[in-house]
């Protein structure tokens, strides 16, 4: 009597089987477009600014760090730039510490 009743449950081998495993797929795929278009495209946008940016810098740009310290630009370097942070008050930096570009005037 039990398996009859197991026989009886299982289901046929046709081509319905391919499309239901299509189907359970589906909701996998659509988060990970929905992941991609709200999370990973917009923050490789914001790596692709900032490196423009940084590549940006000149000398006696206004600058605020990830400490944030405000600045002026003194000298550039591969990686390291110096910033004046006061009348004869100098510190260097990793170019990559600079979060923004102030515009001029902005420090007094």
């Amino acid at each position: 009597m039990f398996i009859s009743s197991a026989f009886a449950q299982t289901a046929p081998a046709t081509g319905g089987d391919m499309q239901s495993s299509l189907m359970s797929m589906l909701p996998l795929v659509l988060m990970f477009v929905v992941l991609y278009f709200v999370m990973i495209r917009p923050q490789m946008k914001r790596q692709k600014e900032h490196r423009s940016m940084i590549e940006a810098l000149a000398k006696g740009d206004e600058v605020a760090t990830a400490g944030g310290v405000l600045g002026r630009v003194t000298r550039l370097g591969e990686t390291y730039i110096t910033v004046e942070v006061a009348s004869g008050v100098e510190i260097q930096v990793q170019r990559s510490a600079v979060v923004q570009v102030l515009p001029k005037g902005t420090i007094k």
